[in-house]
């Protein structure tokens, strides 16, 4: 056997198998209702925390031993051949009975079997988390008493660091806010290459300001009252400060099912020049409006608290992962969203990446004249080859060959070059023309000095300003008689079903199939016929200039795909498949080629479905979550009036009865 026990004293049996949780994203237990402790109270144990350290998991256990008047004694510990500790158990010092003494005089018996503990494991060799907890006593126990316990002397097994009550500074940390505990679980985390995480302390505790706990508080407590399906979850460490939190209400929530294909995580606001160190989730909305979809606090930019923000997302999203994720080149960023969403098509901000590369050039001699060159290798390459031949030129020619940021750039490519990105649905989020707002939805409310208090103050006008956009846009698109260019009759049929904003890129599109001409048919394969639609194109410098654009129609399937490939790009199809179309006698566009995300006779209502459509019922959290907001509207009914009380009550006996019933069968 590769693994052992040794026991300090035994208490009782124990089981020796391992742990795992199951699923997409891994939840554990839900501990309780929402509250804050602020001052020394550390946080009860709750199966699902996670600890840096066996050590970490002793000094939180004495921290809530101290407060709750008890002593803790170490009663099991498990090691591997290796010697290394895998597997505790901590028990209250009077769990157990002592051995029997033959000695004339024994001494008395102090212990009372009491059955409070926690047991912790090793997870992949990274974290140890609390996976069973007990917090019952058989005896007495009061956090006045005054007793003295060797376990309150020091904080940790084989460590000297002396207990500690939180000092002045830290009177604001929020100390707990008691729900979801998420836990990191996906396989090993490769390291960051940033400070964080080579100084630990750093990206352990979120630092706030005078003011910014109770902000929080008053924050959370408010979006509860007005929305019962807001959602939030909260990272603490050992000594049960605040680390990582996230959140979202229910209309980030019910817009994730319109608008969920394509996912920006906006890192815009998480650095040293701004105080609010936050992260949001944005999609795009029907109108091509920037749209919320959920918000997280984090202490340090490190792998594990990106994993358990995106996890703490997912599971607020019912398990249900994005297409396609565009972020920043964030290196913890982009290892997170891997270990998370392993399917997902992830690439980096396109926008982003030729500013960076703009500001890398500024110093450089015919700077101008590179990023012309790197522009057209970008965004005019039809295939791969095309772009790595101009990108090389550009690198020999203008000496960046040994020039480590651009080769690190280069060996990227398939996540932020467009000729890689042709299988991605991009929803038109991924392209140098966009808005910067377009994936920044809080600009304008966050400054380099805004305070967690300030934003927090600022985020319902934030979603207030959004809601109204979006209504706005909604009337203006219904109400309105959308302008045709042309007698093209894709236009009039779009004209129909798209909202404004689509409709007018659309336009372009319409207005574009006159710049093509003289449409070749080149290949004849089966169904599938390939032909090269020639484009006069508007250069950067005003030139114009003749290029070839390759176009496979299959008639049988109604099916038509381009090589510039805009219709993954941006949703709608580009002016040469439109003209390919319009050649071969097709008189309207493909159904499948009008997606429902763009129309406007779609009515999208934002309140969350209180049934159990989506509900993953092998999730135990998803099934708490659910009966949860049943059980309120219960007692939204009965607590008006004595009958209607009278009659829940009685149907709730009723119910815990068949259910104990059910049990008692399945087992």
């Amino acid at each position: 056997m590769d693994e052992v026990s040794l026991n300090a004293e035994p208490v009782g049996d124990d089981e020796a198998e391992e742990l795992e949780i199951e699923g997409d994203c891994a939840m554990t237990e839900l501990v309780g209702q929402t509250s804050v402790i602020q001052g020394e109270n550390p946080v009860p144990p709750a199966v699902g925390m996670e600890f840096e350290s066996y050590e970490d998991v002793y000094y939180f256990y004495s921290c809530y031993a101290k407060e709750h008047g008890f002593g803790v004694r170490v009663s099991n510990t498990w090691y591997r051949k290796s010697k290394e500790r895998y597997r505790g158990k901590l028990s209250c010092s009077s769990a157990g009975f002592k051995k029997k003494s033959e000695a004339n005089r024994p001494r008395p018996e102090t212990r009372t079997g009491c059955p409070a503990m926690i047991k912790f494991r090793l997870m992949d060799n990274t974290r140890w988390r609390i996976i069973e907890v007990e917090l019952e006593h058989n005896h007495l126990i009061s956090p006045t008493s005054g007793k003295f316990y060797k376990s309150h002397k020091i904080t940790g097994v084989g460590t000297k660091r002396p207990f500690e009550l939180e000092g002045p500074e830290e009177v604001e940390t929020v100390k707990l806010f008691q729900t979801v505990i998420i836990d990191a679980e996906g396989g090993e985390l490769a390291a960051d290459d940033g400070d964080l995480r080579k100084n630990p302390d750093l990206s352990n505790k979120m630092k706030l300001r005078k003011g910014d706990a109770q902000a929080a508080l008053d924050f959370f407590c408010q979006m509860q009252l007005v929305d019962p399906n807001f959602f939030y979850v909260a990272d603490l460490n050992e000594r049960g400060c605040l680390r990582n939190l996230f959140w979202a209400g229910a209309r980030p929530r019910v817009a994730y099912r319109y608008f969920g294909d394509v996912v920006a995580i906006d890192t815009t606001f998480f650095g040293q020049e701004f105080d609010v160190p936050l992260v949001s989730f944005i999609g795009v909305n029907h109108h091509g409006q920037p749209v919320l979809l959920g918000c997280g606090l984090l202490a340090g930019e490190t792998v594990e608290s990106y994993v358990w923000l995106l996890r703490a997302w997912l599971t607020c999203m019912l398990g249900r992962p994005p297409q396609t994720i565009i972020s920043d080149q964030c290196k913890a960023l982009q290892v997170a969203i891997s270990d998370v969403f392993p399917r997902a098509s992830h690439c980096l901000d396109l926008t982003k990446v030729m500013r960076r590369i703009s500001e890398r050039l500024e110093k450089t001699y015919q700077h101008e004249a590179i990023k012309a060159a790197i522009y057209r290798a970008v965004c005019l390459s039809q295939r791969a080859e095309e772009f790595e031949a101009a990108w090389l030129d550009v690198i020999h020619e203008h000496g960046l060959k040994d020039h480590q940021w651009f080769q690190s750039l280069y060996d990227d490519r398939n996540r932020w070059v467009p000729v890689y990105l042709k299988e991605a649905f991009l929803a038109g989020m991924f392209t140098l023309q966009q808005n910067e707002d377009a994936t920044s939805f809080f600009k304008g409310y966050i400054g380099n000095c805004t305070s967690l208090k300030e934003f927090l103050d600022k985020y319902d006008q934030a979603m207030q300003r959004s809601h109204q956009l979006e209504a706005l846009a909604d009337l203006d698109s219904r109400n309105s008689i959308s302008m045709l260019n042309s007698r093209c009759k894709y236009e009039l049929q779009l004209s129909k079903f798209y909202t404004g904003y689509i409709f007018m890129e659309f336009q372009k599109e319409v207005e574009g199939m006159y710049s093509c001409f003289d449409t070749r048919q080149t290949l004849v394969d089966g169904q599938v016929t390939t032909y090269t639609v020639q484009e006069h194109v508007e250069l950067e410098d005003g030139r114009r200039e003749a290029r070839d654009f390759e176009v496979l129609f299959n008639r049988s399937e109604m099916e038509v795909f381009c090589a510039c490939s805009l219709f993954n790009l941006r949703g709608y199809l580009c002016r040469h498949t439109l003209y390919i179309l319009s050649q071969n006698r097709v008189e309207e566009i493909p159904p499948q080629y009008v997606l429902s995300r763009w129309r406007k006779d779609i009515k999208r209502g934002y309140i969350l479905d209180q049934r159990s459509a989506g509900i993953d019922v092998d999730n135990p959290v998803h099934r708490h979550e659910h009966l949860h907001k049943c059980i309120l509207q219960v007692m939204d009914e009965a607590r008006k009036s004595q009958d209607r009380h009278k009659v829940a009550l009685q149907a709730l006996d009723e119910m815990l009865n068949k259910i104990q019933l059910s049990k008692d069968h399945l087992e």
